[in-house]
């Protein structure tokens, strides 16, 4: 058991935070939670909320008093504007780092995404692959990880983690559109064969890999991770298995995929698809980072396949359906709005 430590999460009240907060309470840890959005989980008693931007470094400072480590979650995503994105994302990070940093504080846990490597031309990718920003998510998550490696040579512990798109309890965002077709008993549309491999991570697993960022010995730690799920197969194997446990006996439905790209870009153009370049540009392409290293050097050991880790995060939407209905937003704890895909169900 590790000795009780404080740790500020930002981003707290999202989809990642809530999971962290819960993992780390259930250690014997403190937390308080930064977050724009309330903290308006059960565990609201056992925090410390401090609601703030991470771009106003008063709020940033207030956080950071007493706190030995910092995980750092917040981020504005990319369907946000490209002016709340990079001030977010990349001004957010370096308010943080520095107050870190002016408050001694231990460790500062950056959790970075593969979005990173952009669209790539080999798997599995690499720590040390080249980076390319694809929009201003892509291009916001390299300049705040250079933001980060500027303090580790100010002899900063700034441990840097690049999940996978990561799933479970509380995740909602795009993967409510398929969940909501599945429990209706829908087939699911798949862009090109389905026969790509796109690798999915479990929040729990993500968890596991930070906390362990947190606690094993720093010199160890103080670098860049990928992580992601260990056994993943095809996209359409993976995504059937969540049709199979709803038990409609609905399928996978494949569709060519430079058609259905053309249309989702005129949609997104014409604000009527919540998908966004991203995501249809990347779905039916290989997607897969090596883990090795995280495995060597953190012992990082994922307990969940991709298709645990869809059925899983499917089980918890169904049990919780009556929280969210008639809810949508541009966060992962949110239902997106379907726009004109919505229509598209009943063709499935």
């Amino acid at each position: 058991m590790n000795e009780s430590k404080s740790y500020l999460i930002t981003g707290g009240a999202g989809f990642l935070g809530i999971n962290l907060a819960r993992y780390l309470l259930a250690r014997g840890h403190k937390v308080t939670s930064l977050d724009i959005a309330d903290f308006d989980y059960p565990e609201r008693g056992q925090i410390t909320e401090i609601k703030g931007d991470i771009r106003d470094r008063a709020a940033v400072d207030r956080a950071m008093q007493g706190i030995n480590i910092v995980i750092h979650t917040a981020a504005a995503l990319p369907l946000y504007s490209e002016a709340d994105i990079m001030s977010t994302d990349l001004d957010g990070t370096r308010n943080l780092i520095d107050s870190a940093y002016n408050n001694s504080v231990e460790r500062f846990v950056h959790v970075s995404s593969t979005a990173v490597y952009g669209i790539p031309d080999h798997h599995p990718l690499l720590e040390n692959d080249k980076l390319d920003g694809v929009g201003p998510y892509g291009k916001a998550k390299i300049a705040a990880e250079e933001v980060c490696f500027e303090y580790r040579k100010k002899d900063m512990c700034v441990p840097v983690i690049r999940p996978k798109s990561f799933i479970g309890p509380e995740r909602l965002g795009v993967f409510a559109l398929f969940y909501d077709w599945a429990k209706d008993g829908h087939g699911f549309p798949m862009l090109g064969s389905g026969n790509n491999r796109y690798q999915l991570l479990d929040v729990e697993d993500l968890c596991d890999a930070i906390y362990l960022s947190c606690t094993l010995d720093r010199d160890r730690v103080n670098d860049t991770f990928n992580i992601g799920a260990k056994d993943f197969t095809t996209m359409r194997e993976d995504y059937q298995a969540v049709l199979d446990y709803a038990g409609f006996g609905k399928k996978i439905r494949p569709l060519p995929a430079g058609p259905a790209i053309m249309t989702l870009r005129v949609l997104e153009a014409l604000k009527l698809s919540p998908l966004y370049k991203w995501v249809y540009e990347t779905a039916s392409k290989d997607s897969f980072v090596s883990i090795e290293k995280a495995e060597k050097v953190l012992g990082y050991a994922p307990k969940y396949s991709n298709k645990q880790a869809l059925i899983r995060n499917y089980q918890w939407y169904m049990d919780n359906l009556a929280k969210f209905e008639g809810q949508s937003g541009v966060s992962h704890r949110v239902p997106w709005k379907q726009g004109i895909l919505g229509l598209a169900k009943m063709f499935f």
